[in-house]
């Protein structure tokens, strides 16, 4: 009997070693720490490439003239970006226009133009079209967001390059040809069977992408990227030291970990010396950055996210009626620099810092000025090949209104 199994085991080895050769993929190893200690980071050929290709930079609009009238009195109600000329601001919302909303186009954020029974007229994709006669209306809630993300925008790169360093960012860098970043996050809803005496899961065991699909808790977010919860659990001192950190605390902190190790597309060592995890003077300069990145973030969240509740209609926000908010997914999206580290800001050195906004001191009429600019907006927008880049970015341009 054995002689007769022998020849179907060596067979049956063979097929095993074929099926594993054949599915192996090729890998590329980038080492970015002490040798010796796991500080590496091991991708597939393919996962690269996809990569590559989801960080891709849309083309630049060609560069608009710094000269002539400013965009404060050009345009009514300019409230932000008044500083620059009238060219330069039609084309920076003609790209916001693009990274932003490519299907909708101006009509996203401006108000929509209305037939004389009141109805709203829309394109041949059923999209609304704005009306050039009111282009400075703040009727629609997209426009008051959009002025104060390029505020946003504006403050992450000034005030912020412990993280950003001179990369920067800019609506394109979490938006991606969508309305909404394809990664935000709400409060969840409370659980109902945080009253259970038995069967109560605490948060946890309910698998998700936030937690890599683990079974740690999920709520980590509004503790540490809005709130202000040590992140360190582990003692500096030998038992009893005053360390008061609980077990969920450290789950939450490893929830956490992991967050940020598949919004990076990294491991643990990206930022950690595996020999001692705790030891700063061991560790990479990643965890530097990393560590002024939870707290640009929490700054985001608290003076510019969450304070535009008011602003959002009901079907923008979470299940416990609170704001759209930002973590570490929104920008990186699986690299471990947004868009693999290219700079927009060469392209728009606009949205690098705030600039006064001078006061207004003339109006030209709205058939020289509002209506002339947001013609001039919708032919660029066109001519820039809006559908291409929706195609680009995900295909259908991201949520509707």
């Amino acid at each position: 009997m054995n002689l007769l199994w022998r020849p179907a085991l060596a067979l049956g080895g063979v097929l095993l070693a074929a099926g594993t050769v054949a599915t192996y993929h090729k890998t590329t190893t980038f080492q970015h720490g002490y040798p010796g200690v796991g500080m590496a980071i091991v991708e597939t050929n393919e996962r690269l490439a996809d990569k590559v290709k989801a960080n891709e930079l849309p083309p630049a609009l060609p560069p608009a003239s710094a000269e002539g009238v400013l965009a404060v009195n050009a345009y009514k109600n300019v409230q932000v970006l008044g500083h620059i000329s009238s060219g330069d601001f039609t084309r920076t919302m003609t790209a916001i226009t693009l990274w932003v909303s490519p299907q909708q186009g101006c009509g996203y954020c401006h108000a929509p133009q209305r037939d004389a029974q009141g109805k709203v007229v829309v394109n041949e994709d059923g999209y609304p079209q704005a009306d050039l006669a009111k282009m400075d209306s703040d009727e629609l809630y997209a426009k008051v967001v959009a002025r104060r993300m390029i505020q946003m925008t504006q403050h992450v790169n000034a005030d912020w390059k412990q993280h950003v360093q001179a990369t920067g960012v800019t609506c394109w860098t979490c938006h991606r040809g969508n309305n909404v970043p394809k990664n935000i996050w709400f409060d969840e809803a409370p659980d109902p069977g945080d009253t259970r005496a038995v069967g109560y899961k605490g948060g946890q065991n309910t698998p998700a992408l936030t937690n890599g699909l683990s079974t740690l808790p999920t709520s980590f977010f509004r503790p540490f990227l809005a709130g202000e919860e040590s992140i360190r659990v582990q003692s500096g001192e030998a038992l009893p030291s005053g360390n008061r950190q609980s077990i969920k605390q450290a789950e939450w902190t490893y929830g956490l970990m992991t967050h940020m190790s598949n919004a990076l597309g990294v491991n643990c060592t990206y930022c950690h010396n595996s020999r001692s995890w705790a030891d700063w003077s061991q560790s990479p300069a990643t965890r530097a950055t990393a560590w002024y990145g939870i707290r640009m973030v929490r700054d985001l969240n608290n003076a510019y996210l969450e304070p535009l509740l008011a602003t959002y209609p009901p079907h923008r926000l979470g299940p416990t009626g609170d704001a759209p908010k930002a973590n570490c997914t929104t920008c990186h999206q699986g690299a471990y620099k947004p868009l693999l580290g290219k700079s927009m800001l060469t392209a728009y050195p606009v949205f690098a810092e705030p600039k006064p906004q001078p006061p207004k001191t003339a109006d030209l009429p709205v058939d020289l000025g509002q209506q002339a600019g947001a013609t001039a907006l919708a032919a660029a927008a066109a001519d820039a090949g809006a559908t291409t880049l929706a195609a680009a970015a995900g295909g259908d341009g991201g949520a509707v209104p």
